[in-house]
This record gives C-alpha cells, structure tokens and sequence, in this order.
C-alpha cells in the first residue's frame, strides 16, 4: 500500500532522472526544453476573467476535448478556458485547434506533481473548475484541488482492466485521489464501476465525447485532394496510428500481398518516428513519397507516407480501407471513432484494450473487423478492397455507429454546470 508521502519521496528522487528524460526527448523534439518553468509551477500571464482548466495531455486527448472546450465557452461567455498539457505535440494541437480563441484559449504546462509546484498553478489561475480529460490522475494535484477547495472532475474517463488493477495495487494513494475527484463522467458502465471500486463517489456514465466530434469541412476538402493526387485508378489502404514494432511486419505483408494498384498510406502515431519509419520503407525497397512533399503520388509510388499532424481524418476521407495501429503490439490500440465517422471500414488487432468497448461496439454493428496479426489484417484488407458492396455495407455501419453514439458532450456539460455553482452532481 502505498501513501502520498511516500508517492512525494518518490517524485523528489525522481526528479534528476526526470529532468535527464525532458533532454532525451529534447534530441528528437527541441520543443521539451522550451517553457520549462511551467513544469515546475512558474507562470506568467492571466487569461481574461475567471478561469475554467481543462488538462489534456497530448495530441489525442486535446483534440477529443473540442466539443467540450467549444460548448464551456458558449455556456459561460465571461469565462476563460485554460487547457494544460504534458506534451510539446499537445500543445501545438492546441494552438492549430484553438490560437483564433486566443486570450479566451490559453495553453501552458500542467507542473510535475510536486506539492509546491502545484500549489503554485493553483495559486496563479485561480481556476474555478478543473476538469482532468480521460485518466489524468495525479495524487498531490487532487489534495492540493482538495485544500484549495477548487472542483476537480474528471470528464471522458476510460478505465480498463488492466489500469484498474494498477491503481488498487497502489491502494491508499489511488482511493483518495479517485474519492476526492467532485464528479467523473465515464464512458462506459464498466468504466465507471472500476471508478467505482477504486473509490469515487460521484461517478455517471456520460459516453465518449469522440463520438460528438464532427469531421471539420477542411479536413473533408483535404481528403478530396488527398484521392485526386492518388489517381482514381488506385485503391488505399490506410495504416493509422502505427507504433514501433508495427511498420516492419506491415511493410513485409504489404510488399508480398498487394497487388502494385493498392496504395499504403502510412501514418506513424509519433511524429519522431517519421524519419524512423521511411528508413523501414526504404529497407523494404518500397517507392516512397511524402505527404510533406505535397506532390502528385507517381503511379509506381507504393507507399505515401503521412508525415503530417492534424489530418487524420483527410487520411480516413481518402481511404478504401483502414488498419488501426497500436493493436498489434500490446499497447492497448487506438480509437477508430474518426475512421468510423467519415465512412471508411475499420480493421484492428487483437490489443484494443485501451477502447475495449468502442471496438466491439464497431465489430458488432458491421462496422470493423478483428485480425490476429498483421498479415491477416492485410489480407482482410484486399479481401475488402475486392469486394465493393462489402465496403459500401461497412462504411455506412460505421457512419450510422458514429452518429448513434453522440450526445456524451450534452450530458457532461450537465455535470459539470452545478460544480460551476458550488453544488454537487446527483450521484449514479
């Protein structure tokens, strides 16, 4: 069992081997080492008026949080949002999202979870209401919202099994910190009874507002060049997401499965892997172009890779197919709302335990399809580029899955106005 005064020794010995990985990163992403000062609860600067914090921490979480941060700003005009994150990527979504709200929008550094460090942000923003998007849960950071008397929800929350078993072995530390949250909106039933369990006492199901996310005009229009540079003639598979350990076998399947007509577009999760994976192209002796290089694709290009952030869902707009990555290495999968929502079929691997639910919610209605491996999931992809009505029966499921789940930003906006007014939630 764990207690916070131990989780704070922990972080002070911690913290030579934290600031030695912010220069780790900082070889690949110069942008760690940049604001520094707001990881230790240093900041300058106010938004307008009284403040509503909403944390987000990288590219995924900030990007989910639109429809939320649009609708706070609509129900409380004289109010600002302030959005934290941990990462260079998530704040640099946040200034291509937001930068034409700018003061009503500010983005700064969450402070490591140090007692003074924040106390420090606390004491500077004085926000009104903290909302954590996702697991964000940091113990000093809810005691320090819990002394301060400052309401701290945790909105879009997913929790699976394996998480779940984490926090109780983290017992004391983890209870308090979930029993100290004001109010948590979970995406599930089964999210929300783990909550439960761990300790929370105002847990409601309010559903993924991912699914409330519509698919931007821009992004659509791009997606359109995106098929005209392609050539009507080729067919697209989309490899989304993908992660280290992942590219290589694909690469393979891709090379020795697909006819030379079928186009992949690859597009890693992490931007510092850019360089890594055209290197995994080259060694596969695949033609290659870059997005980046905004060119026609050549007719004997055999791979375009998508080097660029923020356009997912042009990639899925312009795709016959889309493997999701991130499920074949056991690292939990990535959501495939955006593919889902623009009508393209979904195919995942076997590690979707990070959207357990949205997964097989999509297999059931028809929507996507589960393959063991990668070269399964390849040859599923030729299966269903050779056979258009199937495709067309796949991508309407995953329209009508999209559009059948909405409404979770409604209902997490009904938590969390009485916490704006000093009350409690109604409890589950």
């Amino acid at each position: 069992m764990i207690h916070r005064s131990l989780y704070t020794a922990v972080w002070y010995v911690a913290a030579p081997f934290v600031a030695l990985r912010l220069l780790w990163r900082a070889r690949k992403q110069p942008e760690y080492l940049q604001h520094v000062g707001e990881r230790l609860g240093r900041y300058t600067g106010l938004p307008p008026g009284p403040v509503i914090w909403l944390h987000a921490v990288s590219v995924g979480e900030t990007r989910a949080c639109a429809p939320l941060l649009h609708a706070l700003l609509d129900a409380h005009p004289d109010h600002s949002v302030l959005l934290t994150h941990m990462t260079p990527t998530g704040r640099a979504t946040a200034a291509e999202l937001f930068g034409s709200l700018a003061p009503r929008v500010q983005s700064v550094y969450l402070p490591y979870d140090f007692p003074w460090a924040v106390a420090a942000f606390l004491r500077h923003f004085h926000p009104r209401l903290g909302i954590l998007m996702e697991t964000e849960l940091w113990p000093n950071l809810v005691e320090a919202c819990r002394q301060t008397g400052t309401p701290l929800a945790m909105v879009n929350a997913r929790l699976s099994a394996r998480s779940a078993k984490g926090y109780a072995r983290a017992g004391a530390l983890a209870r308090k910190a979930f029993a100290h949250l004001s109010a948590i909106g979970a995406q599930t039933e089964a999210d929300g009874q783990r909550m439960s369990n761990l300790g929370a006492r105002y847990v409601m199901v309010t559903g993924n507002i991912k699914f409330d996310i519509a698919p931007p005009a821009p992004m659509l229009a791009l997606g359109a060049v995106f098929r005209n540079r392609f050539g009507p003639q080729r067919q697209v598979l989309l490899a989304a997401s993908t992660r280290e350990g992942e590219e290589g076998p694909l690469l393979e399947a891709f090379a020795r499965l697909c006819p030379p007509e079928v186009l992949l577009v690859l597009v890693p999760r992490h931007p510092q892997r850019f360089d890594e994976v055209a290197k995994l192209v080259k060694r596969a002796s695949l033609k290659m172009q870059k997005r980046s290089k905004d060119v026609p694709v050549m007719a004997d290009t055999r791979v375009w890779l998508g080097d660029s952030m923020g356009e997912m869902y042009a990639y899925c707009a312009a795709a016959d197919v889309a493997i999701i990555g991130g499920s074949w290495e056991k690292l939990g999968g990535q959501n495939p709302i955006e593919a889902s929502t623009v009508g393209c079929p979904v195919i995942v691997g076997p590690h979707t335990f990070n959207f357990k639910v949205v997964c097989e919610q999509a297999i059931e209605v028809g929507a996507a399809v589960r393959a063991d491996d990668i070269e399964d999931a390849v040859e599923e992809a030729i299966e269903i580029l050779a056979n258009p009505p199937r495709r067309a029966a796949m991508g309407q499921a995953g329209r009508e899955f999209a559009q059948s789940h909405r409404g979770a930003t409604e209902r997490t906006m009904d938590m969390l106005t009485p916490l704006l007014r000093g009350s409690r939630p109604q409890r589950r």
